[in-house]
């Protein structure tokens, strides 16, 4: 063993131990050569996936602000300042995933990205816009799923909204008429219906799992939220852009918007 192999393995031992020291983690994350769960039943998750949508995300943040909601241990906050965005805030409400997150971005030098302890539906509190907002695995886990939507686009969301929820059931959408009569029974048994699938117990031994929509409805809720849908760049994950809440006239008897 040369003197160069003896220097770097206790650094990688004493690496090693404080990763296992902050575990388990879902980020699987390469500090510096060793990874934050090489066990990981997904394998190099969230990296695989990224890879498969990235090339339809800006090359570019420079100058840009990204809050990343949800960050777990920060893979995708790291990411973004990867691609030059000046400011990165990355909230979530689970203190030993922001201990990663702080851990993993210090050891890979990105001391400037800003980790909260913060729920989605305080995201008010923040006071101010993002030009990118990251809203990913997060929506399956929520027991109000729709209001964090609202709560997004009315406080935080400025521009751009890259969206990912597990989806289950038909992945066929549904053409749908403006409105249907009371008598209309039928459209319901449709598989390309938009349905949001209740979890009463668990779902993948995970009890945090409430609500899993279907594609028809995953896309349908980003609509009535105020997202309009650019790019399905991944099987569940969406490019968006923040417009108008569609349906905000409802009630006052001006003219609203058509679904479509």
């Amino acid at each position: 063993m040369n003197v160069a192999a003896r220097s770097i393995e206790p650094e990688a031992k004493e690496l090693r131990e404080r990763i296992d020291a902050l575990g388990p983690w879902f980020h699987n994350i390469d500090l510096g050569g060793v990874w934050t769960a090489p066990d990981h039943f997904l394998g190099d998750y969230p990296g695989s996936k990224f890879k498969r949508f990235a090339p339809h995300l800006p090359k570019d943040l420079s100058g840009k602000s990204v809050l990343d909601i949800g960050c777990n241990a920060g893979f995708y906050s790291m990411e973004m300042k990867r691609r030059g965005a000046e400011r990165v805030v990355g909230i979530d409400s689970d203190d030993r995933y922001l201990e990663q997150a702080r851990f993993a971005a210090t050891t890979l030098g990105y001391d400037n990205i800003e980790f909260r302890n913060l729920s989605v539906y305080d995201v008010a509190a923040l006071g101010e816009r993002f030009d990118v907002v990251i809203f990913m695995g997060v929506l399956y886990h929520l027991r109000h799923p729709l209001l964090a939507l609202d709560l997004i686009h009315e406080h935080v969301a400025g521009d751009l909204l890259i969206f990912q929820s597990m989806q289950r059931g038909s992945g066929s959408v549904l053409p749908l008429e403006e409105d249907y009569p009371f008598e209309e029974t039928g459209i319901f048994h449709e598989s390309g219906y938009p349905r949001l699938h209740f979890v009463e117990r668990e779902y993948a031994h995970d009890w945090t799992n409430w609500w899993v929509p279907n594609r028809a409805c995953a896309e349908a809720m980003l609509r009535a939220s105020g997202f309009a849908i650019e790019t399905r760049a991944e099987d569940e994950v969406y490019i968006c852009r923040r417009a108008e809440m569609p349906y905000a006239a409802w009630g006052t008897g001006a003219v609203y918007p058509k679904k479509r």
